[in-house]
């Protein structure tokens, strides 16, 4: 599995999809896709994580041939010539599968291996690493008035108990990352929760991914637009990093390699 050694990675996004809520279009096309994979090595990224269907608020689903038609060929050529783990961005057994035949070593699925029964032995089978994320609902309603009792609980649970889950169904333990899923069914109050009390998910002793480039908990508090969001990223970012987050995703990876080497040098200063 990935080391940690040397403190949090960077994970940079690469959207090969029309509708992706920043980049939606512009690496559908798999030369493009790949030249960017290649930048974000270069800006320093530690693992590269594609997609080709949109968990956006209100994305609709696509079909299995739709994505695996935009995904196959380009991560093919990524895997054929970058040395970083990729990490393909899925919910179904059989993107996975032939997205790990093509060189993907980790599954991140936004449904926590619940909305595909074969996605758990598809991960199993392959040794391939897993990212178990909190989602409320499914993209279409997740954004529809979420509610908790206690957002940070409920989704600690959530996570303990699909943490649990994988293991019974073959996942080896050291395998599997988790990710509190911000933006994903939760508003602007409920994602700083998350946020702010991201060190009470270190108890599942398992590393945290953390995602929030660009979101629009960001822009709702800054008035900003999605393409006007890199400070606030910066500070969420930084934020995760002083309570414990070991996998930073993003989309803007030179300027988010240098907030989180410099957010590890203050957090080890304490």
């Amino acid at each position: 599995m990935i080391s940690f050694d040397r403190g949090p990675l960077i994970m940079g996004v690469l959207n090969v999809t029309p509708d992706s809520f920043s980049d939606g279009g512009r690496f559908l096309d798999p030369d493009a896709a790949v030249r960017h994979a290649m930048a974000m090595v270069e800006e320093g990224a530690d693992l590269i994580d594609v997609g080709a269907e949109s968990s956006r608020p209100g994305a609709i689903p696509v079909s299995e041939e739709e994505e695996l038609q935009r995904l196959v060929p380009a991560l093919r050529e990524i895997c054929r010539r970058v040395t970083l783990p990729v990490s393909v961005d899925t919910m179904k057994a059989t993107v996975a599968r032939q997205a790990l035949d093509a060189g993907a070593v980790i599954v991140n699925d936004v449904s926590a291996l619940r909305f595909d029964p074969a996605m758990a032995r598809v991960v199993g089978e392959a040794g391939a690493g897993v990212v178990l994320m909190h989602m409320r609902g499914v993209p279409q309603t997740m954004q529809h008035a979420p509610q908790y009792h206690d957002v940070v609980n409920d989704v600690r649970e959530f996570l303990k108990e699909r943490l649990h889950a994988a293991v019974q169904m073959g996942i080896a333990p050291d395998q599997i990352l988790l990710d509190p899923g911000i933006g994903f069914g939760k508003n602007r109050a409920q994602n700083i929760q998350l946020l702010a009390r991201l060190d009470e998910f270190l108890t599942l002793g398992r590393p945290l991914l953390v995602g929030v480039s660009r979101k629009s908990f960001i822009g709702e508090i800054l008035n900003r637009r999605v393409d006007e969001r890199l400070m606030g990223t910066a500070a969420a970012v930084a934020a995760a990093v002083l309570r414990g987050a070991q996998v930073l995703r993003v989309h803007d990876v030179a300027a988010m390699k240098d907030v989180v080497k410099l957010a590890q040098v203050i957090d080890e200063a304490r």
